[in-house]
């Protein structure tokens, strides 16, 4: 199993994220790294994030803005 983050804009436009992350082998592991990196996400144009394990889509979009849900 593999987690992995999609990055996109407000309005679901898929965008490179400013920091690569790496193949997550588990939830906590790629939940953890977005914790450390969302702020530096956002200054490289990312609005929210889609987690998804292997091709299944868990949760998302979810805003990278601290003061949004």
């Amino acid at each position: 199993m593999v987690w992995t983050w999609r990055f996109e804009k407000s309005d679901g436009t898929e965008v490179q994220p400013a920091v690569r992350p790496e193949e997550f082998t588990t939830q906590g592991d790629a939940e953890s790294w977005l914790g450390e990196y969302w702020k530096e996400l956002v200054e490289g144009g990312a609005d929210q994030v889609i987690l998804s394990e292997d091709s299944t889509k868990i949760y998302g979009p979810m805003s990278l803005h601290a003061n949004e849900s």
